[in-house]
């Protein structure tokens, strides 16, 4: 089998052996955007991140198998990988722990208001501050109970807060205290102290997070996005922050990426930034190379 390997991910010359060791005929392609370097009627296997966005998937008319090195399934055409009885594969669990640390460095970033420690220790000054606040009791709505929403409930689980999930369907999931229908996120938005996005970007996620929404969150919620840009609109959200500077937001994703220096967002100083960088790890190689092979062998029997 010709299995094309894009550079969204590095391979060790060992792990590639490996993976030829299962049967496999490599085709490197270091950049997704450039031309094949076989013709795609030949390959039957890829894996790559955002290969489709650049080559049509119609032309690997034997293409049978898809690995992807990210979580998301955003970037590839699902319609007709399902038409066409194609095995899609993402990054499931790969980058949820790092993910998840992350989004507990931004709450506690804000909470424990650690820019002022930071500015008070470059300038030498001795400023206590009477304003930090408790995670415990505070009440946590988590967008997607999937395995990075799982992950970042069980680590605030820890702190005492009061965790409810929304997905596609409730459930009862370890670490929350409740998983309730993603329908209902809009009605229940009153209540969160922080809101965490962790859901895919679909027809039913996008922009989930709205003018309405925005409007109908605490004057002193947290909004933390490690999912996708889409799930929130962006204009609504700075001119949100800008009118109620006691809220917060921590993003890692934009709806345009890089995000443009035009947008209003970096200039809020309620906001922290961060250029999607919450998935990266010193221990995602190992992790993903993991899926990767396995996935293949399983595939390969």
């Amino acid at each position: 089998m010709i299995l094309l390997i894009s550079g969204a991910f590095k391979y060790s010359e060992a792990q590639k052996k490996a993976i030829e060791g299962m049967g496999y005929s490599i085709v490197d392609m270091p950049q997704e955007k450039d031309e094949l370097p076989v013709d795609a009627t030949s390959i039957d296997a890829v894996i790559c991140n955002g290969l489709f966005l650049h080559h049509k998937i119609a032309d690997f008319t034997n293409l049978q198998f898809i690995q992807l090195t990210s979580a998301g399934l955003d970037r590839v055409p699902l319609d007709y990988i399902n038409s066409h009885n194609i095995k899609l594969y993402n990054a499931r669990g790969v980058y949820s722990i790092p993910m998840a640390e992350w989004t507990m460095l931004r709450i506690l970033e804000r909470y424990k208001f650690l820019e002022h420690f930071n500015d008070s220790q470059k300038t030498r000054e001795w400023n206590k501050l009477r304003t930090l606040r408790e995670l415990n009791g505070e009440k946590v709505a988590i967008i997607g109970a999937g395995n990075v929403g799982s992950e970042i409930a069980r680590r605030l689980s820890a702190f005492g807060t009061k965790i409810t999930g929304y997905d596609l369907r409730e459930s009862n999931i370890p670490y929350f205290d409740e998983v309730r229908l993603i329908s209902r996120f809009k009605e229940d938005v009153p209540d969160f102290d922080i809101i965490i996005l962790t859901a895919p970007l679909t027809n039913q996620t996008r922009n989930m997070i709205d003018a309405m929404a925005l409007e109908s969150m605490k004057d002193n919620a947290m909004i933390v996005n490690v999912s996708r840009g889409g799930l929130i609109d962006e204009d609504a959200l700075a001119y949100t922050l800008r009118e109620h500077p006691q809220m917060s937001a921590a993003l890692d994703v934009f709806n345009v990426e890089p995000l443009p220096k035009k947008s209003a967002l970096w200039d809020l100083d309620n906001v922290k930034l961060s250029p999607h960088n919450s998935f990266v790890s010193n221990k995602n190689q190992n992790r993903l190379f993991d899926v990767i092979y396995n996935n293949l062998l399983n595939h390969a029997q």
